[in-house]
């Protein structure tokens, strides 16, 4: 066994001390050993006389013969790596290094027009007076990344999909699964329980439905469609009876998107009270993780970086990220992990 975690690791070309992390693109010398292994075993992965019959009988079959069972062998064995690399990080002690790295931060595209917030907040006004605009619905579909931190063990990234439906008589269901849509199919790591742990893709963490409630406090009453009434039902949600920073502005607003997905009007009253605030700038163009074109608005706080991401056409908010601007090493963080991501959809 340990001669074939050798093969796999010799395979591996992005290892986890290698320039870039495991979920991004590889370098130049990493894309070379790729192309040589899909070419040609002998090129990409480490042999010695005998090597042949170390390998599994599976992965013999599919590593050997010809280049069409090649490329679905280097998919089994990046599968192998990856899941080889994640029970290290979760297995191993704090002076490990992380194998399974947080996201990158979100890269804004170079030379893209910033668009400024105001005519954001024009085109959502825009949409809501067409007769087909989006309408308000109680519930939410998000997709999250958050890291998880300890200061025993290295920090990791747990994804989650949540889908809350409410029901005509005030019930609802709850629906959370451990995926990732960046690298569909492979493990994921949960926390459920307590301590981190493999999932397979999809695997269902919670699915419960609630009897019937309602209430008429924010965030669980419906939001108003004024940007001064929308700012104070954000800070009742907050619990505050002072004006909210930007920050605390931005993290009021991702509650009221956990609980509602907005219509058009209001998205458009929102656009506006996010016209308004501090220290928000646009920045240009970003690709969010679910692969949506949208336009970012930085904040940076406190040694955080909070991205806003809104949908160019709607004025729609599509995501937010908060990202470290300073390392945190009793954490084992460093400058410019992303802390959590959050990307709503209808």
């Amino acid at each position: 066994m340990a001669d074939e975690l050798e093969l796999l690791r010799g395979a591996d070309p992005a290892p986890p001390d290698g320039p870039h992390f495991g979920d991004g693109p590889l370098d130049h010398n990493a894309e070379r050993r790729l192309e040589q292994l899909l070419r040609d075993p002998g090129n990409g992965l480490p042999t010695r006389p005998g090597d042949r019959g170390l390998l599994p009988g599976r992965l013999r079959d599919l590593l050997l013969p010809g280049p069409r069972r090649l490329r679905l062998a280097w998919g089994v064995v990046a599968t192998g790596v990856v899941a080889a690399l994640t029970l290290t990080l979760v297995l191993s002690g704090p002076s490990t290094p992380p194998a399974v790295a947080a996201p990158r931060p979100l890269v804004v595209e170079t030379g893209s027009t910033p668009v400024p917030l105001h005519r954001m907040a024009e085109r959502a006004a825009a949409l809501a007076e067409t007769p087909d605009a989006p309408r308000l619905r109680k519930g939410t579909h998000v997709q999250s990344w958050s890291l998880g931190m300890s200061d025993d063990k290295p920090p990791i990234t747990l994804p989650e999909e949540r889908i809350v439906r409410w029901r005509a008589d005030d019930s609802h269901t709850e629906l959370v699964v451990a995926t990732d849509p960046r690298h569909p199919g492979r493990p994921v790591l949960s926390d459920a329980g307590g301590e981190p742990h493999l999932v397979d893709d999809g695997h269902v963490l919670l699915d419960r439905t609630y009897p019937p409630s309602w209430s008429d406090a924010p965030p669980k009453s419906p939001p108003p469609r004024d940007p001064a009434r929308l700012r104070a039902y954000l800070m009742e949600a907050q619990y505050t009876d002072t004006p909210l920073t930007t920050p605390e502005l931005l993290d009021a607003m991702a509650t009221l998107l956990d609980h509602w997905t907005l219509g058009a009007p209001e998205s458009a009253a929102l656009a506006r009270l996010l016209a308004g605030a501090e220290g928000l700038r646009p920045v240009g163009r970003v690709t969010d993780r679910l692969g949506r074109r949208g336009q970012a608005y930085v904040n940076d706080t406190g040694g955080v970086r909070r991205m806003l991401i809104m949908d160019p056409a709607t004025g729609a908010v599509l995501g937010l990220e908060s990202t470290l601007t300073a390392p945190e090493p009793a954490f084992g963080v460093e400058e410019g992990d992303v802390m959590s991501y959050s990307a709503w959809m209808r």
